[in-house]
């Protein structure tokens, strides 16, 4: 198989691909011909070394895949070669052939399409736990999404809508800004031209969102939180712009509001469950077209370390996908 693979912590541009032996599924386990990978902003983090986990060197980075499931370890029961499947293994991704413990993989409609496949789990599956389990998202509540034009940020836009809520979307620029309208959000703002906190406050009445969604961290954080509505509930979704913030912890307490913190990784291995049955549910709001996901590029094996520049320097649209 063929494999874009990290020797060393560094930069993107050192990935290089490697043929390796093809991978043999042992109990409970299966092979993903991969058809299309999702590219994540943690997959740069994780070759540069800085993620909160460390994968012994070498690896092979990429979190999620789509593709056609060509070998069946003992003890499968659910899974069967030429079934169509998506994974979330976390690792292993970026290459022809992926190995995965059958429980990470889940069957896929017929008619889903294999690049929208494998954008689902870690973005897709992230704002659901943190929509739906941890902030209690309800019918008629305003949501900010900060970031709204990336990957987990449209992701936001669309389920929240989905959930019935009020969106507000704040982008970088203005083509994000119409990018995120289009996929839902009610109203919007550019956050590099327009003070955001004052933009907030005019398009709540002065109330505040019920919940922020916030992916991006950095500077915007704080204007963000001071925002929020009385109760609120703030997810910490990543820190895309750079800096991890720091906030005053007064700011909670004058609010009565609640810092939320969203690890949807851990969350898949404590409460598979649920789990399947967020992605469940996902699965049928794209299939009927509630949810409809945008893929904007696709990259080659050897593009890849290209891809997670362009994530990493926030030049990304939607989700992007390698396909080997």
């Amino acid at each position: 198989m063929r494999a874009l693979t990290c020797q060393t912590f560094d930069q993107p541009e050192t990935l290089t691909v490697q043929t390796q032996p093809d991978p043999t599924p042992g109990p409970n386990e299966v092979v993903l011909e991969v058809k299309a990978a999702g590219v994540n902003y943690p997959d740069a983090l994780m070759v540069m070394g800085q993620y909160q986990i460390k994968p012994p060197l070498p690896f092979v980075p990429g979190a999620e895949a789509a593709g056609v499931i060509s070998a069946v370890g003992e003890g499968v029961k659910h899974l069967k070669v030429g079934q169509r499947a998506v994974a979330f293994t976390g690792l292993g991704a970026f290459a022809s052939h992926l190995k995965a413990d059958a429980g990470t993989v889940m069957p896929l409609p017929d008619d889903m399409d294999f690049e929208v496949a494998a954008t689902l789990p870690l973005a897709y599956g992230t704002t659901m736990h943190a929509l739906v389990d941890r902030a209690h998202l309800k019918e008629g509540e305003t949501l900010l999404v900060l970031g709204a034009a990336g990957g987990v940020g449209l992701a936001a836009v669309m389920i929240g809508k989905a959930l019935g809520a009020r969106v507000i979307a704040a982008t970088g620029s203005d083509e994000k800004l119409q990018l995120a309208r289009e996929h839902g959000a009610d109203e919007g703002f550019n956050y590099a031209t327009e003070d955001l906190r004052e933009r907030v406050k005019t398009l709540t009445d002065g109330k505040g969102p019920d919940v922020i969604f916030d992916p991006v961290g950095d500077r915007f954080a704080e204007p963000a939180f001071r925002s929020i509505g009385w109760g609120g509930r703030y997810l910490v979704i990543g820190f895309a712009g750079g800096e991890i913030p720091k906030l005053p912890l007064n700011l909670p307490l004058l609010k009565g509001a609640s810092l939320v913190g969203v690890f949807w990784g851990e969350f898949a291995k404590r409460d598979p469950a649920a789990n399947a049955r967020n992605l469940t549910r996902l699965a049928d709001w794209v299939m009927d077209g509630t949810v409809n996901p945008l893929v904007s590029q696709r990259y080659s094996l050897e593009d890849g370390p290209q891809a997670m520049r362009d994530l990493l320097e926030r030049r990304v649209i939607g989700k992007v996908v390698i396909t080997p």
